[in-house]
Protein backbone atom coordinates (compact mmCIF):
# COMPACT_ATOMS: atom_id res chain seq x y z
CA UNK A 1 0.00 0.00 0.00
CA UNK A 2 2.76 2.44 0.98
CA UNK A 3 4.70 1.52 -2.15
CA UNK A 4 1.66 2.26 -4.33
CA UNK A 5 1.14 5.65 -2.66
CA UNK A 6 4.81 6.53 -3.17
CA UNK A 7 4.62 5.48 -6.81
CA UNK A 8 1.52 7.65 -7.39
CA UNK A 9 3.22 10.64 -5.74
CA UNK A 10 6.30 10.29 -7.93
CA UNK A 11 4.21 10.03 -11.09
CA UNK A 12 2.32 13.20 -10.19
CA UNK A 13 5.50 15.16 -9.42
CA UNK A 14 6.45 17.43 -12.33
CA UNK A 15 10.13 17.65 -13.23
CA UNK A 16 11.66 20.93 -12.12
CA UNK A 17 13.72 23.03 -14.54
CA UNK A 18 17.24 23.76 -13.43
CA UNK A 19 17.89 27.51 -13.24
CA UNK A 20 21.58 28.24 -13.56
CA UNK A 21 22.73 31.63 -12.35
CA UNK A 22 24.35 34.09 -14.70
CA UNK A 23 27.69 33.33 -13.06
CA UNK A 24 27.29 29.64 -13.85
CA UNK A 25 26.31 30.23 -17.49
CA UNK A 26 29.24 32.46 -18.44
CA UNK A 27 32.82 33.27 -17.55
CA UNK A 28 34.15 36.83 -17.61
CA UNK A 29 37.76 37.81 -18.08
CA UNK A 30 39.99 40.49 -19.60
CA UNK A 31 42.22 40.30 -22.64
CA UNK A 32 44.84 42.50 -21.00
CA UNK A 33 46.37 42.30 -17.56
CA UNK A 34 47.00 46.06 -17.65
CA UNK A 35 43.41 47.28 -17.67
CA UNK A 36 39.71 46.49 -17.92
CA UNK A 37 38.92 48.25 -21.20
CA UNK A 38 37.37 45.19 -22.85
CA UNK A 39 35.40 42.56 -20.93
CA UNK A 40 35.52 39.07 -22.46
CA UNK A 41 32.45 36.87 -21.99
CA UNK A 42 32.54 33.16 -22.85
CA UNK A 43 29.88 30.47 -22.28
CA UNK A 44 30.25 27.82 -19.59
CA UNK A 45 27.39 25.76 -20.98
CA UNK A 46 27.74 23.89 -24.26
CA UNK A 47 25.58 25.38 -27.03
CA UNK A 48 24.48 28.33 -24.88
CA UNK A 49 22.44 30.47 -27.26
CA UNK A 50 23.75 34.04 -27.29
CA UNK A 51 20.42 35.55 -28.29
CA UNK A 52 18.47 33.75 -25.55
CA UNK A 53 21.11 34.66 -22.99
CA UNK A 54 21.16 38.31 -24.13
CA UNK A 55 17.37 38.63 -23.92
CA UNK A 56 17.53 37.59 -20.25
CA UNK A 57 20.59 39.71 -19.46
CA UNK A 58 20.06 43.00 -21.27
CA UNK A 59 20.58 45.10 -18.13
CA UNK A 60 23.76 43.23 -17.26
CA UNK A 61 25.16 43.77 -20.76
CA UNK A 62 24.32 47.49 -20.67
CA UNK A 63 25.94 47.90 -17.24
CA UNK A 64 29.12 46.12 -18.30
CA UNK A 65 29.30 48.12 -21.52
CA UNK A 66 29.25 51.39 -19.57
CA UNK A 67 31.78 50.07 -17.09
CA UNK A 68 34.29 48.65 -19.57
CA UNK A 69 33.53 50.49 -22.81
CA UNK A 70 33.46 47.24 -24.76
CA UNK A 71 32.53 43.56 -24.54
CA UNK A 72 33.96 40.65 -26.52
CA UNK A 73 31.59 37.69 -26.89
CA UNK A 74 33.67 34.63 -27.74
CA UNK A 75 32.86 30.94 -28.43
CA UNK A 76 29.09 31.45 -28.69
CA UNK A 77 28.89 29.80 -32.13
CA UNK A 78 26.86 32.63 -33.67
CA UNK A 79 27.11 31.10 -37.12
CA UNK A 80 25.62 33.74 -39.44
CA UNK A 81 25.35 37.46 -40.10
CA UNK A 82 21.58 37.10 -39.74
CA UNK A 83 21.98 35.87 -36.16
CA UNK A 84 24.56 38.59 -35.53
CA UNK A 85 22.03 41.21 -36.62
CA UNK A 86 19.36 39.62 -34.40
CA UNK A 87 21.70 39.81 -31.42
CA UNK A 88 22.50 43.47 -32.13
CA UNK A 89 18.79 44.29 -32.26
CA UNK A 90 18.30 42.91 -28.75
CA UNK A 91 20.69 45.47 -27.28
CA UNK A 92 19.88 48.42 -29.52
CA UNK A 93 16.57 50.24 -29.78
CA UNK A 94 17.11 50.55 -33.53
CA UNK A 95 19.92 49.65 -35.93
CA UNK A 96 21.01 52.45 -38.23
CA UNK A 97 21.89 52.72 -41.90
CA UNK A 98 25.35 53.95 -42.85
CA UNK A 99 24.66 57.50 -44.06
CA UNK A 100 26.95 60.47 -44.77
CA UNK A 101 29.66 57.95 -45.50
CA UNK A 102 33.38 58.56 -45.22
CA UNK A 103 34.65 55.12 -46.25
CA UNK A 104 33.70 52.45 -48.79
CA UNK A 105 31.42 49.74 -47.44
CA UNK A 106 28.88 47.32 -48.81
CA UNK A 107 25.57 46.30 -47.33
CA UNK A 108 25.68 42.61 -46.41
CA UNK A 109 22.05 42.16 -45.37
CA UNK A 110 19.52 44.17 -43.41
CA UNK A 111 21.52 46.82 -41.59
CA UNK A 112 24.77 44.88 -41.48
CA UNK A 113 27.68 46.28 -43.48
CA UNK A 114 31.19 45.25 -44.36
CA UNK A 115 33.87 47.00 -42.34
CA UNK A 116 35.85 49.68 -44.18
CA UNK A 117 37.12 48.24 -47.45
CA UNK A 118 40.55 49.86 -47.60
CA UNK A 119 43.50 47.94 -49.11
CA UNK A 120 44.73 45.21 -46.75
CA UNK A 121 48.22 46.72 -46.45
CA UNK A 122 46.90 49.99 -45.03
CA UNK A 123 46.38 50.98 -41.40
CA UNK A 124 43.07 52.60 -40.46
CA UNK A 125 43.71 55.02 -37.64
CA UNK A 126 41.67 55.07 -34.44
CA UNK A 127 38.35 56.89 -34.61
CA UNK A 128 34.90 57.04 -33.06
CA UNK A 129 32.45 56.09 -35.79
CA UNK A 130 30.81 59.11 -37.51
CA UNK A 131 32.12 61.58 -34.93
CA UNK A 132 32.42 64.09 -37.81
CA UNK A 133 28.66 63.95 -38.41
CA UNK A 134 25.69 65.68 -36.78
CA UNK A 135 24.62 62.35 -35.27
CA UNK A 136 26.46 59.13 -34.59
CA UNK A 137 25.74 55.63 -33.28
CA UNK A 138 26.07 55.14 -29.54
CA UNK A 139 26.74 51.45 -30.04
CA UNK A 140 28.70 49.56 -32.70
CA UNK A 141 29.15 45.81 -33.17
CA UNK A 142 31.82 43.89 -35.09
CA UNK A 143 31.37 40.25 -36.11
CA UNK A 144 34.30 38.18 -37.34
CA UNK A 145 33.05 36.01 -40.20
CA UNK A 146 36.59 35.14 -41.28
CA UNK A 147 39.82 35.98 -39.46
CA UNK A 148 42.85 37.05 -41.48
CA UNK A 149 45.80 34.70 -41.91
CA UNK A 150 47.93 37.32 -40.22
CA UNK A 151 47.13 40.75 -38.74
CA UNK A 152 43.79 42.39 -39.34
CA UNK A 153 43.16 43.20 -35.69
CA UNK A 154 40.63 45.88 -34.72
CA UNK A 155 42.59 47.86 -32.10
CA UNK A 156 40.56 49.92 -29.64
CA UNK A 157 41.35 52.89 -27.39
CA UNK A 158 39.58 54.44 -24.41
CA UNK A 159 38.34 57.93 -25.37
CA UNK A 160 38.50 58.95 -21.69
CA UNK A 161 42.18 58.04 -21.44
CA UNK A 162 43.01 59.78 -24.72
CA UNK A 163 41.42 62.95 -23.34
CA UNK A 164 43.37 62.62 -20.09
CA UNK A 165 46.69 61.81 -21.77
CA UNK A 166 46.71 64.64 -24.31
CA UNK A 167 48.61 67.82 -23.42
CA UNK A 168 46.48 70.46 -21.72
CA UNK A 169 47.22 73.05 -24.41
CA UNK A 170 45.95 70.68 -27.13
CA UNK A 171 42.73 70.03 -25.22
CA UNK A 172 42.25 73.75 -24.57
CA UNK A 173 42.84 74.75 -28.18
CA UNK A 174 40.47 72.16 -29.60
CA UNK A 175 37.87 72.92 -26.93
CA UNK A 176 37.90 76.59 -27.89
CA UNK A 177 38.30 76.32 -31.66
CA UNK A 178 36.68 72.92 -32.40
CA UNK A 179 37.38 71.04 -35.65
CA UNK A 180 36.60 71.97 -39.25
CA UNK A 181 36.12 69.04 -41.63
CA UNK A 182 36.61 69.81 -45.32
CA UNK A 183 35.72 67.24 -47.96
CA UNK A 184 35.91 67.26 -51.75
CA UNK A 185 33.77 64.78 -53.66
CA UNK A 186 34.05 63.90 -57.35
CA UNK A 187 37.83 64.11 -57.73
CA UNK A 188 38.10 60.38 -58.39
CA UNK A 189 40.46 60.04 -55.42
CA UNK A 190 37.88 59.09 -52.79
CA UNK A 191 34.16 58.49 -52.47
CA UNK A 192 31.83 60.21 -54.89
CA UNK A 193 29.13 62.41 -53.40
CA UNK A 194 26.59 59.91 -54.76
CA UNK A 195 28.15 57.16 -52.63
CA UNK A 196 28.77 59.33 -49.57
CA UNK A 197 25.18 60.60 -49.41
CA UNK A 198 23.52 57.53 -50.97
CA UNK A 199 21.63 59.51 -53.61
CA UNK A 200 22.03 60.87 -57.14
CA UNK A 201 19.82 63.87 -56.37
CA UNK A 202 21.55 67.23 -55.82
CA UNK A 203 18.54 68.55 -53.93
CA UNK A 204 18.59 65.67 -51.45
CA UNK A 205 22.28 66.29 -50.79
CA UNK A 206 21.59 69.97 -50.20
CA UNK A 207 18.69 69.15 -47.88
CA UNK A 208 20.91 66.82 -45.82
CA UNK A 209 23.64 69.44 -45.61
CA UNK A 210 21.27 72.15 -44.43
CA UNK A 211 19.76 69.88 -41.77
CA UNK A 212 23.24 68.87 -40.58
CA UNK A 213 24.72 72.38 -40.54
CA UNK A 214 27.13 71.61 -43.41
CA UNK A 215 28.25 74.33 -45.82
CA UNK A 216 28.27 73.07 -49.41
CA UNK A 217 29.49 74.33 -52.76
CA UNK A 218 28.97 72.74 -56.17
CA UNK A 219 32.06 73.02 -58.35
CA UNK A 220 32.78 72.35 -62.02
CA UNK A 221 32.57 68.79 -63.34
CA UNK A 222 29.84 67.96 -60.82
CA UNK A 223 32.22 68.15 -57.88
CA UNK A 224 31.06 69.00 -54.37
CA UNK A 225 32.94 70.66 -51.52
CA UNK A 226 31.60 70.58 -47.97
CA UNK A 227 32.74 72.26 -44.76
CA UNK A 228 31.46 71.77 -41.25
CA UNK A 229 32.66 72.70 -37.76
CA UNK A 230 32.06 70.21 -34.95
CA UNK A 231 33.14 70.03 -31.30
CA UNK A 232 36.28 68.02 -30.56
CA UNK A 233 35.28 67.18 -26.99
CA UNK A 234 32.14 65.46 -25.74
CA UNK A 235 30.66 64.48 -22.39
CA UNK A 236 29.25 60.99 -22.24
CA UNK A 237 25.46 61.16 -21.79
CA UNK A 238 25.42 58.54 -19.01
CA UNK A 239 28.81 58.43 -17.32
CA UNK A 240 29.29 62.24 -17.67
CA UNK A 241 32.99 61.69 -18.41
CA UNK A 242 34.85 63.99 -20.82
CA UNK A 243 35.94 62.31 -24.05
CA UNK A 244 38.23 63.01 -26.97
CA UNK A 245 35.56 62.61 -29.65
CA UNK A 246 36.45 63.70 -33.18
CA UNK A 247 38.28 62.68 -36.33
CA UNK A 248 40.69 65.62 -36.51
CA UNK A 249 43.70 63.33 -36.91
CA UNK A 250 42.05 60.71 -39.15
CA UNK A 251 40.99 63.17 -41.87
CA UNK A 252 44.13 65.31 -41.63
CA UNK A 253 46.62 65.23 -44.49
CA UNK A 254 49.51 65.01 -42.01
CA UNK A 255 48.35 61.58 -40.86
CA UNK A 256 49.02 60.15 -44.31
CA UNK A 257 52.33 58.42 -45.04
CA UNK A 258 54.76 60.93 -46.57
CA UNK A 259 54.79 59.19 -49.96
CA UNK A 260 50.99 59.15 -50.19
CA UNK A 261 50.79 62.77 -49.04
CA UNK A 262 53.30 63.93 -51.66
CA UNK A 263 51.55 61.96 -54.38
CA UNK A 264 48.16 63.47 -53.54
CA UNK A 265 49.51 67.03 -53.42
CA UNK A 266 51.15 66.50 -56.83
CA UNK A 267 47.70 65.73 -58.24
CA UNK A 268 45.46 68.30 -56.50
CA UNK A 269 45.81 71.54 -54.60
CA UNK A 270 45.70 71.52 -50.80
CA UNK A 271 42.16 72.92 -50.79
CA UNK A 272 41.04 70.17 -53.20
CA UNK A 273 42.21 67.19 -51.14
CA UNK A 274 39.47 64.57 -50.74
CA UNK A 275 39.45 65.27 -46.99
CA UNK A 276 41.34 67.40 -44.53
CA UNK A 277 40.85 69.01 -41.13
CA UNK A 278 41.58 72.41 -39.65
CA UNK A 279 40.86 74.19 -36.43
CA UNK A 280 37.32 75.52 -36.43
CA UNK A 281 38.51 79.00 -37.45
CA UNK A 282 40.07 77.57 -40.61
CA UNK A 283 43.71 77.73 -39.46
CA UNK A 284 45.90 74.64 -40.06
CA UNK A 285 46.35 72.03 -37.34
CA UNK A 286 50.07 71.74 -36.67
CA UNK A 287 51.70 68.54 -37.94
CA UNK A 288 53.29 68.10 -34.51
CA UNK A 289 49.83 68.17 -32.91
CA UNK A 290 48.56 65.48 -35.29
CA UNK A 291 51.59 63.36 -34.46
CA UNK A 292 50.98 63.77 -30.72
CA UNK A 293 47.35 62.76 -31.08
CA UNK A 294 48.28 59.62 -33.02
CA UNK A 295 50.99 58.84 -30.48
CA UNK A 296 48.52 59.05 -27.59
CA UNK A 297 46.08 56.79 -29.40
CA UNK A 298 48.83 54.22 -29.88
CA UNK A 299 49.73 54.39 -26.18
CA UNK A 300 46.09 54.00 -25.12
CA UNK A 301 45.31 51.16 -27.51
CA UNK A 302 44.47 47.51 -26.90
CA UNK A 303 44.70 44.91 -29.66
CA UNK A 304 43.87 41.21 -29.93
CA UNK A 305 43.71 38.64 -32.76
CA UNK A 306 40.23 37.94 -34.07
CA UNK A 307 38.78 34.45 -33.80
CA UNK A 308 36.05 33.32 -36.18
CA UNK A 309 32.67 33.95 -34.58
CA UNK A 310 33.85 36.71 -32.24
CA UNK A 311 31.46 39.61 -31.62
CA UNK A 312 32.86 42.83 -30.20
CA UNK A 313 30.39 45.39 -28.92
CA UNK A 314 31.60 48.93 -28.21
CA UNK A 315 30.17 52.08 -26.72
CA UNK A 316 31.14 54.24 -29.70
CA UNK A 317 31.64 57.33 -27.54
CA UNK A 318 33.70 55.66 -24.82
CA UNK A 319 35.88 53.67 -27.20
CA UNK A 320 37.56 54.38 -30.56
CA UNK A 321 38.57 51.67 -33.02
CA UNK A 322 40.84 51.17 -36.02
CA UNK A 323 42.19 48.39 -38.23
CA UNK A 324 45.62 46.81 -38.61
CA UNK A 325 47.03 45.68 -41.99
CA UNK A 326 46.55 42.00 -42.80
CA UNK A 327 47.38 39.20 -45.18
CA UNK A 328 45.04 36.58 -46.62
CA UNK A 329 41.27 36.84 -46.54
CA UNK A 330 39.45 38.75 -43.82
CA UNK A 331 35.77 39.47 -43.31
CA UNK A 332 34.50 41.51 -40.39
CA UNK A 333 30.98 42.93 -40.63
CA UNK A 334 29.49 45.81 -38.68
CA UNK A 335 26.16 46.93 -37.24
CA UNK A 336 25.43 50.29 -35.62
CA UNK A 337 22.60 51.51 -33.42
CA UNK A 338 21.08 54.11 -31.09
CA UNK A 339 21.79 57.45 -32.74
CA UNK A 340 22.98 60.33 -30.58
CA UNK A 341 23.39 63.99 -31.51
CA UNK A 342 24.29 65.65 -28.22
CA UNK A 343 27.87 66.44 -27.17
CA UNK A 344 26.60 66.96 -23.63
CA UNK A 345 28.55 70.16 -23.05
Amino acid sequence: MKNNLLKDKLLKTKPKSINLSQEQLITTDYLSSTGNLLLKITPNVEKLDLIDWAINNKDYISQQLLKHGGILFRNFNVGSTEKFESFSKIISNELEEYTERSTPREQVEGKVYTSTEYPKEQHILMHNESSYASSWPRKIWFYCVEAADQGGETPIADSRKVYQMLDDHIIQKFTEKKVMYVRNFGTGLDLSWQTAFQTNDHLKVEEHCRKSGIEFEWLESDRLRTKVVRPAIAKHPETKELLWFNQAHLFNVNSLPQMVRDQLLSMVKLEDLPRNTFYGDGTPIEESTIQKINHVFNRASLSFPWQKGDIMMLDNMLVAHGRAPFSGSRKVVVAMGDLCSSYGL
